[in-house]
């Protein structure tokens, strides 16, 4: 498979863009379901039903729109207003208290008061003139027609009625054109507008919760960021492993050209894990399927790291971000006890980058070409108990259902020289190793 291609048209996202954009996913993830556990969140939504309810509506449209005039405390001030303004309504009460009106009926309850119909007596005394002018006048006249009158009734009632607290406290309000700022609803409404413009609010409003689907899926089983700088303090343990702890795990094939060297060529510097492929004579342990242990000049040295007795997953995802040097072999795999099963995520051969799962006698793997190996890339196994799928960076490259593990398998790192090819230096340099669980 070459990928030069859909690396160039935009077909497999560059490793610093899937990287950034994996990173984003599970930082967004952790802080959409620490919102959704937020008071904040809570609030927001119980204020969004209210504000957005059709009574709630309604209250505002009412309140902004309805005009002073259209209510019954403008109807009865105005009222009120036009009858005490009213000149012989005033008069009538200039007249309820004045002196001369209580002179006359105080009159009025007496025998004399029969003399005011008597014409030669009324001008024979001033004083009985004085009472029949009064009588005869507009003021009291105008007292007559009021006096008891249901005009008199009604404003005097509307006089208390515009003095009460409850009229007064109802009258400003629906007098206040920006009555709705005074009302318990509109702070409601400024709470939900406040936090509608929350940042976190916002963002998981917006958000779109099925990216996350394939992140919930999954939980950290083993995460490597080679923040140590020797084996002994790490979870890398160097040689290759057996079950039998009697068995020798630091050996290299006598077909290969490469001895391994017990943990030496392999360095952490700055977080980056490098397992050095070295020209250098060596005299170590080689082994032939025939002969057995043996000792053997090597001309080269290398290094082989595995995590056996510290962890080991069944199914899962396993990834690592990768890139290589020279021509010497470089692999990221999965294997157990024996021989067999046993997983490439990743193997540059010299040549190209392969990935497969090895059967008895043959690998059922892809070869990628296109890429620069030099280059950083993410290099993935999805691994469920019905298929296997290998992943750069966003690409899928290869999916296979045949011969599928069950067993628990463990992590490695190599580097090696195949005794038929011509020999070479290399590094291999990780940056991080992860591996996830199925929930």
């Amino acid at each position: 498979m070459n990928l030069f291609w859909k690396k160039r048209f935009g077909g497999m996202l560059s490793t610093s863009k899937f990287e950034k954009m994996e990173e984003a996913a599970v930082s967004d993830m952790k802080r959409y379901d620490e919102i959704a556990k937020s008071l904040e969140l809570e609030e927001y939504r119980k204020l969004f039903h209210v504000v957005k309810s059709s009574e709630f509506k309604e209250k505002k449209k009412t309140l902004q729109n309805r005009k002073y005039q259209d209510t019954e405390e403008y109807r009865i001030s105005r009222k009120y207003q036009k009858l005490h303004t009213n000149s012989s309504i005033r008069q009538y009460y200039e007249t309820l208290h004045s002196e001369r009106l209580n002179t006359f009926l105080d009159f009025k309850t007496t025998p004399e008061y029969e003399e005011l119909g008597d014409k030669k007596k009324v001008k024979a005394s001033e004083k009985l003139q004085k009472l029949k002018d009064f009588e005869n006048s507009k003021e009291y006249k105008n007292y007559i027609r009021y006096h008891d009158s249901f005009i008199i009734r009604d404003y005097e009632e509307l006089k208390k009625k515009i003095a009460t607290p409850e009229f007064v406290k109802s009258n400003q309000f629906w007098a206040d054109q920006h009555r709705w700022k005074t009302v318990p609803e509109y702070a409601v409404e400024q709470r939900y507008y406040e936090l509608a413009k929350n940042p976190d609010i916002i963002f998981y409003e917006n958000e779109k919760p099925a990216r996350f689907e394939k992140y919930r899926k999954l939980s950290p089983a083993f995460i490597e960021d080679f923040d140590w700088y020797t084996l002994d303090k790490s979870r890398w343990a160097y040689g290759f492993h057996a079950s039998n702890e009697q068995l020798i795990g630091n050996y290299s094939f006598d077909n290969e050209r490469q001895a391994n060297s017990g943990g030496k060529n392999v360095s952490v510097v700055h977080g980056t894990f490098t397992l050095e492929t070295k020209h250098e004579k060596c005299i170590s342990r080689a082994w032939n399927p025939t002969k057995g242990f043996y000792e053997k000049e090597f001309d080269y040295t290398s290094d082989v790291v595995q995590t056996a007795d510290e962890f080991r997953q069944t199914y899962g995802v396993f990834k690592a971000k990768i890139r290589c040097t020279g021509r010497a072999h470089h692999a990221f795999w999965l294997s157990n006890n024996s021989k067999l099963p046993h997983i490439n995520i990743f193997h540059y051969d010299g040549k190209a980058i392969t990935m497969g799962n090895a059967h008895e006698n043959v690998m059922d793997e892809v070869r990628i070409t296109g890429l620069k190996h030099s280059s950083f890339y993410i290099y993935t196994l999805e691994w469920t108990p019905k298929e296997l799928i290998w992943y750069i960076n966003d690409l899928e490259v290869h999916r296979t259902t045949s011969n599928v593990p069950k067993e628990n398998l463990y992590l490695g790192f190599n580097s090696f020289l195949p005794g038929k090819e011509k020999p070479s230096t290399g590094k291999l340099e990780v940056d991080w190793v992860k591996v996830l669980s199925f929930n």
